[in-house]
C-alpha cells in the first residue's frame, strides 16, 4: 500500500470514444448502439454458464476490499473463500483509478473493483466484458438504486456487480479546527485559517470537487454536473485549485498516509474516505467528519470481469461471495462505506454504522456526485458545446500540482 502518484493513462484514457484502444473480442454483441454515456461498447458477450473452478484468481482491488489477514490477522475474508471454492487468490491493491485502468490493460487480472471514473474506460476499451447477473445469486439482494446505473451498465447491459458506495467527506481535527466546518469553504476559501494544513486527494478527478463547490458558490457558471465542464467552467475549477495549491500541506493517494498525517497533526483538515476517519480515530486522533452543505463527490464501486480472464468461474464465484450479506458487511464495516447487499446491515457488528453510512437511504445516495469519467459529450445533456475529457483533466492536474 505504498503511496502511488496518479498515473497518466495515455491515449486510451483520453476519451471514452477511443474504444478501439482496447483488445475487444469478436464474440456476439452485448449492444452495438451508442449508450447514454456517449460511446459504442465493443462487441462482447457475458459468460453463459459456470464451469469447474480454475483454482486461481487474480484480484485487483482498492485497499481494504480483499483482505487476507496480512495487514491484520483479524481481518481476513479471502482465506474462507479459498477454502470454499479452491480458488487461490492473489491480491494486488491499487491507489488510484488511473492505476487500476493501467494495470487492467496488462491482462494479468481476472476481476477489478472499479469506481465510476474507471469503469466506463474499461468498458469502452474492451478490457472488461458484460456480466451475467443470473450467475450471481446474491445480486438479487443488491439495492435497486445501485443497479443499472450509468457507471456500471451500458444500454441496460450490466458490466459489473455493485459492491459498496460512499461520499468523499470533509474531516478535521477537533483540537485544531473550531468551529466545526459546514462548508467546503474551509478548504477552498483563499482566506481559510487552515492554510498549510489542508490535505487534498491526489487525482485528476479531484477537479470535480472544485466544480461541485463552484456549483453552489458561483451559480452564474451554470455547472449542472461536476464531471461535465465546458471551457469556461473547467477553467474556473482549475483556477480554484491553483489558488488552493499553496494552502495544501499534502496530496494523498494512499489513505494510510493521510491517516498518519491526521494522527500526527501535520494535516488538520481535508477530504477523506470514511475508512481514513475510522482508522485515525481508532489511533487516538480527535476527528470529526461531515458531508458539507454543498454536497460531496463519492464512489459507487463495481466488481468487473476482465475480458482476457482465464479464471472466469472463480471470478463469478468471487463476485457472488464478496457481496454475500456476511462478507459484504465485513468489507463495508472495515473500509467504512455503505454495503451493496440489502441484507448486509443485519450482519454488521456495529448496527449503528448502516445509519451512519446511510445504507438504506436512496435519497441520500442520489445526492452524491459519483465519480464518472469526463468525456467530450457533456454528461449533463448539453449538445451545443463540447466538454473537457479526461485527458484534459489529467493535463490540468499536472499543471495544478506544479
Amino acid at each position: 500500500m505504498k503511496n502511488r502518484k496518479t498515473l497518466l493513462v495515455g491515449l486510451c484514457g483520453v476519451s471514452l470514444l477511443l474504444a478501439a484502444c482496447g483488445t475487444a473480442s469478436n464474440s456476439s454483441s452485448s449492444g452495438s448502439a451508442p449508450g447514454a454515456q456517449g460511446f459504442t461498447p465493443p462487441k462482447l458477450s457475458a459468460l453463459t454458464a459456470l464451469g469447474q473452478p480454475e483454482g486461481q484468481l487474480n484480484v485487483l482491488a482498492w485497499p481494504g476490499y480483499a483482505e487476507n489477514g496480512s495487514n491484520d490477522p483479524k481481518v481476513n475474508w479471502v482465506t474462507p473463500f479459498e477454502q470454499e471454492t479452491g480458488c487461490k487468490v492473489n491480491v494486488k491493491p491499487f491507489g488510484t483509478s488511473d492505476e487500476a485502468v493501467t494495470l487492467m490493460k496488462t491482462g494479468g487480472y481476472d476481476v477489478v473493483s472499479a469506481s465510476g471514473d474507471a469503469s466506463l474506460r474499461l468498458v469502452a476499451s474492451g478490457d472488461v466484458e458484460p456480466v451475467n447477473t443470473a450467475l450471481v445469486p446474491n445480486y438479487n439482494d443488491v439495492y435497486p438504486f445501485l443497479k443499472n446505473k450509468s457507471w456500471n451498465s451500458v444500454n441496460n447491459v450490466a458490466y459489473g456487480i455493485p459492491h459498496g458506495w460512499g461520499a468523499n467527506v470533509l474531516t478535521w481535527r477537533t483540537d485544531k479546527v473550531n468551529p466545526a466546518p459546514t462548508s467546503w469553504s474551509a478548504m477552498f476559501d483563499p482566506n481559510s485559517p487552515y492554510k498549510g494544513k489542508i490535505i487534498a486527494y491526489d487525482s485528476p478527478i479531484y477537479i470535480a470537487d472544485a466544480a461541485l463547490y463552484l456549483m453552489a458558490h458561483q451559480p452564474d457558471l451554470g455547472i449542472k454536473n461536476p464531471y461535465a465542464l465546458d471551457d469556461k467552467q473547467f477553467n474556473a475549477a482549475v483556477d480554484l485549485l491553483k489558488k488552493q495549491r499553496p494552502a495544501v500541506e499534502e496530496y494523498w493517494a494512499d489513505y494510510l498516509k493521510e491517516t498518519q498525517s491526521l494522527k500526527s497533526g501535520d494535516g488538520t483538515i481535508g477530504t477523506a474516505w470514511q475508512v481514513t476517519v475510522n482508522l485515525a480515530k481508532s489511533g487516538g486522533a480527535p476527528l470529526q467528519s461531515t458531508v458539507p452543505s454543498e454536497g460531496a463527490t463519492g464512489w459507487s464501486d463495481t466488481w468487473m470481469v476482465a475480458t482476457k480472464s482465464q479464471h472466469k468461474t472463480c471470478a463469478y464465484k468471487w463476485m457472488d461471495y464478496i457481496i454475500s450479506p456476511k462478507v459484504n458487511a465485513q468489507v463495508a464495516e472495515y473500509f467504512g462505506e455503505a454495503p451493496a447487499n440489502s441484507k448486509a446491515c443485519a450482519e454488521f457488528t456495529d448496527k449503528s454504522l448502516c445509519d451512519t453510512y446511510h445504507a438504506n437511504d436512496a435519497a441520500y445516495a442520489a445526492k452524491i456526485q459519483y465519480w464518472t469519467t469526463p468525456i467530450p459529450q457533456c454528461l449533463d445533456g448539453r449538445t451545443d458545446v463540447k466538454c473537457k475529457d479526461y485527458g484534459d483533466w489529467t493535463r490540468a492536474w499536472t499543471e495544478i500540482k506544479g
